[in-house]
């Protein structure tokens, strides 16, 4: 099975570093024309030039801090004018603090949610009237395994995340008629600087080393490792093509077995 995304314009949220770099560079390698964002302007163009060097084809980035709605909307509406549409759309963005939920206050969650549902929802305003005029659409968010089985100290996090579980769960309901699909990646433990941050704070505070850290959450892990980010990055081109077409609404943890729930 050869996954062919010729044609097909990519808007990938988080494409700096980590599971949204590698989303990138996996839809570009299956002949998408990206669309990459973040906030490191110095990082959207060293990715940009080598995608264009290594795929021989124009991409194109916005630099913008996706809690400043009014900045994302305008910067998208620029790319629109361009392109055209943009057929497939990955909701990735960083995860809310470590921290108990009973002690986090208004703002974190007000945050969080500015992060992740607003966002997402300003988004598929701009976007969908394009999907739904060409009779295709990609809605493709990473969320967490937290929004099955809550993670410990994320509290914040985990609130979050079940909120667009239900927000893209809606979604895929009233949007399968016009050709769209909706679907959750939810990654486990995986190998970015957002681990490595939350495993380093962690040791921290135990007063263990970092090794010491990651041990002890790899022994909850059947597979007794971390995922890399392309194994995330294998599944959203998959939902991304032809061939998951009827797959909608669907939740698909890639945690080595982390979960305990069904």
């Amino acid at each position: 099975m050869k996954i062919d995304l010729a044609g097909k314009i990519a808007l990938v949220c988080g494409a700096s570093k980590g599971i949204g770099r590698a989303i990138a560079y996996q839809f570009a390698t299956s002949g998408a024309q990206l669309i990459l964002l973040a906030r490191s302007e110095n990082e959207l163009k060293e990715i940009n030039s080598e995608l264009i060097e290594s795929t021989n084809k124009v991409h194109h980035y916005i630099s913008c801090d996706i809690l400043n709605i009014d900045e994302l909307e305008n910067s998208v509406l620029g790319i629109l004018d361009k392109l055209g549409k943009v057929d497939i759309l990955v909701n990735n963005t960083g995860g809310p603090p470590r921290g108990l939920l009973h002690t986090s206050d208004l703002s974190q969650l007000d945050r969080a949610f500015r992060q992740h549902i607003l966002s997402a929802q300003k988004l598929i305003s701009l976007l969908l009237p394009g999907m739904i005029n060409h009779g295709f659409g990609r809605i493709i968010n990473i969320v967490s395994i937290g929004m099955r089985q809550p993670i410990e100290n994320l509290g914040v996090s985990n609130v979050v995340r079940g909120a667009m579980g239900s927000w893209a769960k809606t979604l895929s309901r009233e949007l399968g008629q016009y050709g769209i699909t909706v679907n959750n990646i939810l990654p486990g433990y995986t190998l970015t600087d957002r681990l490595k941050s939350l495993i380093n704070n962690s040791s921290n505070e135990k007063g263990i080393s970092f090794d010491e850290e990651a041990s002890f959450i790899l022994e909850k892990i059947p597979a007794k490792r971390f995922a890399k980010p392309e194994e995330i990055a294998f599944l959203a081109t998959f939902l991304a093509s032809d061939f998951a077409a009827y797959i909608n609404g669907a939740s698909i943890p890639v945690d080595g077995g982390f979960l305990s729930c069904i």
